[in-house]
């Protein structure tokens, strides 16, 4: 009898064995979906890994057989699967966890799948010539590949990146290779596809979580196909579809956070993964960015990643000008009309009477962070959650933006029963309200993650400023991101301290990545664009190094920091998270915890702590840092941390507590 072990989407650790029907030994191939019953369910699919003639040595374990096998051929290459196991074994989670993250909900559930017939047109491709600094980071790229297989991109907003990447995908498709190109965001898809199928039409592939899980499944089907797709355009899950020809990855916006996934696991960082996976194809890896992460940026500066600079925009526009506005002074002299300085006020205007657009930054949804009682002091907060609750006007409720609670906003107060609340703080749908009273003629939108739920509603947003049928976009950290609008010559960054003040030791460095990005969109094309910074920590360092651009001398201050106190890239960090519906269990647990980590790290242990949101959907959160520095084996290390978590989970007192880890945090 032959058995097969097979991976299947739950959070526990291991593999499982099942016995192979005779019927199905020609069919039951390493990378088939198998329906297999399991515990009390009847039964479930999971994905062989494995084949093989040794029975379970157990003799008290009954091995069950495999009752179908889904699939005529593999719908997961070996690759894949080995690097799922990497993945789970780097990221402290289970193999399941990645599988349930890797397929489409529709590969996950039993049925036959085809892929539909289509003929793909494999045009001539066409290439907009390069400029002379675009022409000499390419070849500089191509250079710096000889020696290292990963190269950073350090390019300036708008220096015309795109079209160094267009080129190298063309060089690799000529090559009969294929191409990943990943992006931090959805919202970037549109544009970039857009120019991208100009040049490489029925190519191009695009894939992320908007798109309907049949449409993702039939990607997935498609890339397994003898006519799969050359170009992969899509965001972190993209790293999970199969590539049987991989050469090149892009990491467009490399720094961004929001290529680290955060709940539930895998908690993996799509960059660094892409870069492994890359590694394995024998591909190259392009990561670019006008604001490098700061690990990538030492790996560039010590020998491990190739570095290329480009310095100078497209065309030659210069940089914007970064005026900052002390909205502490203006507020002592009473010059402040609510979020607006007299000098973006005065911008805003002579643009609008320009025909010109505008960008206006603030990384707060809703109409206020918080409501308060202006006579006792009483503020609304989540009765799940540790935060205040957030004014959302247009529905008339207030919001937790962490668990989902909803309520109406009271008539009154409940402590002191008077009427008199009133909204404090300015979120994203405030601002858009305040424009439209003092610029009642402009056409105005907003960009966040409430106008923005669908693809269709974020796909108008973006093409109707494109088409400028907007003049003034308002919105959160959306507008940030690599977006190209040439009209645009003002851009409002309205509070910069709310990035500032962060408990993080990466809060500046988030704060200048930011605040460069969305700076970036102003002249683009026609003009030296305008940025108007308000900020109640005029001072800072920070605020100067961002007005001249100079990221080299802010790596340069920020690493001195980072050497001293031991964080990355100096050392790996390793959080570990427990939540707990009980505040004494909680507690408990913690310094349990913390107590036996020490036993093997000693002073490398930090903590237990409270996060700065201790309590979310009604579970007390307690966590422990671990830094690592990076001669320590990480691999006897993962053991012990995870030989300690089923230690304290066996324990009947900690049992119903939820432990995870999150390796490399942002």
């Amino acid at each position: 009898m032959s058995f097969a072990d097979v991976i299947l989407p739950v959070p526990l650790p291991g593999l499982f064995t099942y016995a192979v029907p005779p019927a199905m030994e020609s069919t039951a191939q390493v990378g088939c979906r198998v329906q297999v019953p399991f515990g009390t369910r009847q039964s479930t699919v999971g994905v062989i890994v494995r084949r093989h003639q040794t029975p379970v040595s157990d003799p008290k374990v009954v091995v069950k057989d495999i009752m179908d096998v889904v699939d005529a051929a593999p719908v997961v290459l070996p690759a894949q699967l080995a690097l799922w196991q990497w993945i789970s074994d780097y990221y402290l989670c289970s193999v399941g966890e990645v599988f349930k993250a890797a397929l489409p909900g529709k590969l996950k559930k039993r049925g036959k799948l085809m892929v539909s017939e289509r003929q793909l047109a494999y045009d001539t491709m066409s290439l907009p010539l390069l400029s002379p600094a675009q022409s000499n980071a390419l070849a500089a790229i191509h250079e710096q590949w000889q020696q290292h297989p990963v190269c950073l991109l350090h390019g300036v907003t708008s220096s015309g990146k795109t079209e160094i990447y267009t080129h190298l995908i063309a060089e690799a498709i000529g090559r009969g290779e294929q191409v990943l190109y990943l992006l931090p965001e959805i919202v970037l898809t549109g544009q970039l596809t857009e120019r991208l199928r100009a040049v490489f039409g029925d190519r191009l592939g695009v894939y992320h979580s908007k798109f309907s899980d049949k449409e993702r499944a039939e990607v997935w089907l498609r890339q397994l196909s003898d006519a799969p797709y050359d170009l992969i355009v899509g965001v972190r899950s993209s790293i999970f579809l199969p590539f049987h020809r991989l050469g090149l990855v892009i990491v467009d916006e490399e720094h961004e956070v929001n290529f680290k996934q955060q709940d539930p696991a895998p908690r993996y960082n799509a960059r660094n993964v892409a870069v492994l996976m890359a590694a394995r194809s024998g591909a190259r890896t392009l990561l670019g960015t006008a604001t490098p992460s700061f690990e990538s940026f030492y790996n560039a500066r010590t020998g491990k990643y190739g570095l290329v600079e480009l310095t100078e925009r497209y065309g030659q526009v210069q940089l914007p000008d970064v005026e900052v506005i002390d909205v502490k002074e203006l507020r002592r002299k009473r010059l402040m009309q609510g979020p607006f300085s007299p000098q973006l006020l005065e911008g805003m205007r002579a643009a609008l009477e320009a025909g010109e657009q505008i960008i206006l930054f603030q990384n707060r949804r809703g109409y206020a962070p918080q409501v308060q009682c202006h006579v006792c002091g009483w503020v609304p907060r989540c009765p799940h959650c540790d935060v205040p609750l957030t004014l959302h006007k247009r529905t008339g409720m207030l919001t937790c933006h962490y668990c989902g609670f909803t309520t109406p906003v009271p008539e009154q107060c409940p402590a002191c029963e008077t009427p008199d609340l009133r909204g404090h703080g300015y979120g994203t749908e405030r601002i858009e309200d305040d424009l439209q009273r003092l610029f009642p003629q402009a056409r105005i939108a907003r960009m966040d993650l409430d106008t923005t739920r669908t693809r269709t509603a974020y796909e108008q947003i973006l093409d109707d400023f494109a088409h400028a049928r907007t003049d003034i976009l308002v919105g959160t950290q959306m507008v940030t991101k690599g977006l190209d609008f040439e009209r645009v010559s003002i851009v409002g960054i309205l509070s910069a301290e709310t990035m500032l003040n962060q408990p993080d030791f990466r809060a500046y460095e988030r704060a200048y990545q930011m605040m460069a990005q969305v700076a970036g969109r102003a002249g683009r094309r026609r003009q030296r664009g305008r940025v108007l910074l308000q900020t109640l920590s005029a001072d800072l360092t920070l605020i100067r190094q961002l007005m001249t651009n100079d990221y080299g001398q802010f790596y340069h201050e920020q690493m001195l920091e980072r050497r001293e106190f031991s964080y990355p890239p100096f050392t790996r960090l390793v959080m570990m998270y427990m939540k707990h519906r009980s505040a004494d269990t909680i507690d408990t647990l913690s310094r349990d915890a913390a107590q036996r980590l020490r036993v093997v790290f000693g002073s490398r242990v930090l903590g237990p702590d409270e996060p700065p949101l201790a309590r979310i959907n009604g579970l007390f959160i307690r966590r422990i840092v671990i830094k690592m520095e990076p001669s320590l084996s990480f691999s006897q290390a993962r053991q012990f941390l995870l030989q300690t978590r089923g230690d304290l989970l066996s324990e009947h007192f900690y049992s119903s507590a939820h432990i995870y880890f999150d390796v490399d945090p942002l």
